[in-house]
């Protein structure tokens, strides 16, 4: 595409001013693109404009479209969470990285006589949309919106036939309660959120 003055048999002597102010009014109108006004050669000043002029003339044009913070064009690490705290008095869960807390989930625990094992674990199971065994008659659900692990498993207790981790639920209105077997019940788009943050052997530590 050649541009406007490009056309000119000869070079046109414009002032430092005009022809900063001519551009950018074409910019701003459409006319040329950033790139296109800075690819067109002006002839200097006969003698150095004032520094108010020169300054003025320099300025950036007020445009939504262009991003003054550089930082925004740079790749952003992974968010990734190395260690889980749950709180038991809280009914909360919080992710890590290093000493950072990346997340924060409200949790609802386990009930009297089934209380969710407190100590330090790892993340040893993940599955995603897992079926559910009745853990007193077999039964076995498959997953769905009426499965009580919801939609995603992260287990990180066994006695090698029973599991206690992390899952979704059905029953969201119970978060915040002590309802479960043992289990630490979610929300299911905290439990997806999650599931994705984490890997086999990430740090689970259980507090009172």
């Amino acid at each position: 595409m050649v541009s406007f003055l490009s056309r000119c048999r000869r070079p046109i002597r414009l002032s430092l001013q005009t022809a900063a102010g001519f551009f950018i009014s074409l910019w701003m109108a459409g006319s040329l693109s950033l790139g296109q006004a800075q690819a067109v050669a002006v002839t200097p000043p006969d003698r150095p404009l004032p520094l108010e002029v020169s300054t003025a003339a320099i300025a950036s044009p007020p445009n939504n479209d262009i991003v003054r913070d550089p930082a925004l064009f740079l790749p952003q690490a992974p968010r990734r969470v190395s260690r889980l705290v749950l709180r038991l008095a809280e009914r909360r869960l919080y992710g890590y990285h290093g000493d950072n807390e990346i997340v924060a989930y409200d949790v609802a625990i386990g009930r009297d006589e089934w209380e969710t094992p407190t100590g330090a674990f790892t993340v040893f199971q993940q599955q995603q949309h897992p079926a559910w065994e009745h853990p007193f008659t077999g039964e076995v659900v498959p997953p769905g919106p009426d499965n009580p692990l919801g939609a995603r498993w992260i287990g990180f207790w066994t006695d090698g036939t029973n599991a206690i981790g992390f899952h979704g639920t059905p029953d969201e209105h119970l978060i915040g309660e002590a309802v479960s077997h043992g289990c630490v019940r979610m929300r299911n788009a905290d439990v997806i959120e999650l599931y994705d943050l984490i890997a086999l052997g990430t740090a689970v530590v259980v507090l009172p």
